[in-house]
């Protein structure tokens, strides 16, 4: 990684290139926005890299089924099967309610903004294109290196050996990670529209689990299950509602515990912008980019908040299986079946939680993947990575991003649990980073609209809550990553590896940032040169027609998806 960011600061010969911002096969004839890096030329120029004659990019194959799936995957994932367990063992059944509230309504301030930019603009790199058009070139770079580096690190498939673990404990967790590494590679080598159709199927499934839980921990809250144990509100009253953080007394340590459940909480929701980066791939994204943002509301409610209060009444935060260092299982929905008396549920329930880790991993490649695509289309990486085949997959970026799913094999010299802690730590700060710089990137999306006198409701997508959503999105992503590792700090609490997943990647955004202002002598984009007209012929002739629903059945599908 060091590496390849430096080759991109001293911008060698195999760095230049930028496709057209649209990411499709038809040529632009609108003027290309690419700004390039002041006082560091050549020029970039609108040419291809490709292994023949003809020019190949990403195509656009994603259909509004997949979009509508994708932004569920996102959504839904090992943070919530999982990583709940340490928050409610850390935070108590309010505090994890509460903090997933919080951070629900983060969620929601940064998909609003980041939905009006991308329905716009819908262009290959997503919000990494956007920060360059919009910001600075110097911002595209640190943002795009961020969220590569956010979705390389692929804490699902620890998780899956973890899952595993629950079946077969005493086999090596190298195996079932060599199993998920096979699953995920090969999903993401058939190209964007296998993977939609397989996110669609893991979506589908992931829908049909939790909503399942969600009923099932109601029937067994209620006493319906195997032990006709009605347990209610037990667990909120003993041992209570809140945690005390570490043995900490009174407020300061329910406080404390409540805080800590933000940054697992926020593990649980990064992915929800992923659709930003398949926008570049997307069929009609002006109509379906739209449609996915605004489910994302019900979605957030549906599943993590009603997800989480159920938990809470499910399973008392001082279990020991929560602990995931122990390496067990860990899923408080499994703990909560078993526990009731239910004896097969629990290894249906472990196998359909697989399943979301192997689509949880299946994402993080085709993100990682797409990220670096986009940072070769700016010139911030070498242009290799714009190699594609005539299908349009970007094979050369997919192969070295599946390279990095060998620190996977941690899991097998370590607690799949505790490296399972280190990479949701990690991949947390690198998203908050990311949500960050999509508010602050829409902030100044917002200042250029209304310098230029446009009028936003006449946008695809737009929300009343401007430019306030933004400003609240970048204010808590900043605070939560910037205390996100305070635990380190307690009296006897100092550890090593703590200190350097929560803080290494808020310590890499800056310097990315400030290096390549000064190596490229960049300045801000000023409102009244934002531009917003080119690609946008382009856009909206990719814009076909959708078919009538024929029959009710049709209807209902396309009201659903």
């Amino acid at each position: 990684m060091a590496l390849l960011i430096a080759l991109s600061l001293l911008r060698l010969p195999c760095t230049v290139f930028t496709s057209p911002p649209s990411g499709v096969e038809m040529a632009s004839e609108e003027k290309n926005h690419t700004q390039g890096f002041k006082g560091s030329e050549p020029s970039f120029k609108d040419e291809e890299f490709t292994t023949s004659d003809q020019p190949h990019r990403l195509r656009r194959q994603l259909k509004n089924r997949h979009v509508a799936m994708i932004s569920i995957g996102g959504v839904i994932g090992t943070g919530l099967f999982v990583g709940t367990a340490t928050s409610l063992s850390n935070g108590g059944p309010v505090g994890l309610w509460l903090g997933y509230i919080v951070m629900g309504t983060i969620v929601l301030a940064v998909m609003v903004s980041l939905g009006e930019m991308v329905a716009y603009l819908p262009i290959a790199g997503g919000h990494i294109r956007l920060a360059e058009r919009f910001v600075n070139p110097a911002l595209s770079f640190a943002m795009g290196w961020n969220y590569w580096y956010n979705w390389t690190i692929i804490a699902e498939l620890s998780a899956a050996a973890l899952l595993i673990d629950y079946w077969h404990p005493n086999v090596n967790n190298a195996v079932w990670v060599i199993i998920t590494i096979v699953v995920v590679v090969t999903i993401n080598m058939l190209g964007a529209g296998a993977y939609g159709e397989a996110e669609f199927c893991f979506a589908m499934i992931k829908v049909l689990t939790i909503s399942g839980l969600i009923i099932l921990g109601v029937i067994i809250d209620l006493g319906g299950g195997p032990n006709h144990d009605r347990l209610g509100f037990r667990y909120w009253k003993n041992p209570g509602p809140f945690a005390q953080f570490d043995g900490i007394a009174g407020s300061k340590g329910r406080f404390l515990g409540w805080w800590s459940v933000l940054n697992n909480a926020a593990f649980s929701f990064i992915g929800t912008e992923i659709v930003a980066i398949a926008a570049g791939e997307t069929k009609n994204p002006r109509r379906n980019l739209p449609r996915a943002i605004r489910r994302v509301y019900i979605r957030i409610l549906l599943f993590y908040i009603l997800g989480t209060f159920i938990i809470g009444l499910l399973v008392p935060y001082t279990n020991p299986q929560l602990l995931l260092a122990s390496g067990t299982a860990a899923s408080p929905f499994v703990i909560a079946i078993e526990t009731a008396g239910i004896k097969a549920l629990p290894s249906i329930i472990n196998a359909c939680l697989l399943t979301s880790a192997w689509s949880a991993a299946s994402s993080d490649l085709y993100t990682s993947s797409r990220a670096l695509y986009g940072l070769a289309a700016v010139g911030s990486a070498p242009r290799i990575f714009l190699r594609t085949s005539k299908s349009g997959l970007p094979y050369v970026s997919v192969t070295f991003c599946a390279s990095f799913t060998l620190l996977a094999f941690m899991a097998a010299s370590a607690s799949a649990g505790k490296v399972f802690e280190w990479f949701s730590a990690m991949t947390s700060v690198a998203g908050l980073m990311t949500w960050f710089g999509i508010c602050i990137t829409y902030i100044r999306f917002h200042k250029g609209m209304k310098v230029q006198g446009i009028d936003r409701t006449t946008l695809p997508y737009y929300t009343r809550f401007q430019p306030f959503a933004a400003w609240y999105g970048a204010v808590w992503t900043f605070v939560i990553c910037l205390f996100n590792g305070w635990s380190v700090f307690l009296k006897g609490q100092w550890n090593t590896a703590t200190f350097v997943t929560s803080y290494l990647p808020l310590i890499l955004f800056p310097i990315l940032y400030i290096g390549a202002r000064l190596v490229y002598r960049t300045s801000p984009v000023k409102p009244e040169d934002m531009d917003f007209q080119s690609d946008i012929a382009q856009i909206e002739a990719d814009e076909v027609p959708e078919e009538p629903p024929k029959n009710k059945v049709e209807a209902f599908w396309a009201w659903l998806m």
